[in-house]
């Protein structure tokens, strides 16, 4: 009778610590399943905005359009300058040519 005692509480042991292992195994595969969830989530967020980013910044092209068009215009300014200091320059010259003339 003892050993047969012994038997079923060796028995009793070995399955309370096998619905441990069986406990922690679901609690694992329950994480995994959500971390996987997670991470098809953040896998549609990064999709959603590649196409976002795509659409709203600005491509190489339209860049270097931009540039280009304010190139022309910083040189527009530039030549502007120039013309005003040619104007200045006729407005002296008239003034002094007028003193010594008199």
């Amino acid at each position: 009778m003892a050993v047969v005692g012994f038997m079923v509480m060796l028995a009793g042991a070995g399955w309370r610590v096998w619905a441990r292992v069986e406990a922690k195994v679901k609690v694992a595969e329950d994480r995994a399943d959500r971390i996987g969830e997670r991470a098809d989530k953040v896998a549609a967020d990064l999709a959603a905005f590649r196409v976002h980013s795509a659409e709203t910044f600005a491509t190489k092209a339209g860049l270097q359009e931009s540039t280009a068009q304010l190139l022309r215009a910083i040189e527009s300014v530039g030549s502007r300058i120039d013309g005003v200091h040619d104007r200045l320059d006729r407005v002296f010259e008239a003034r002094t040519s007028r003193r010594t003339s008199n």
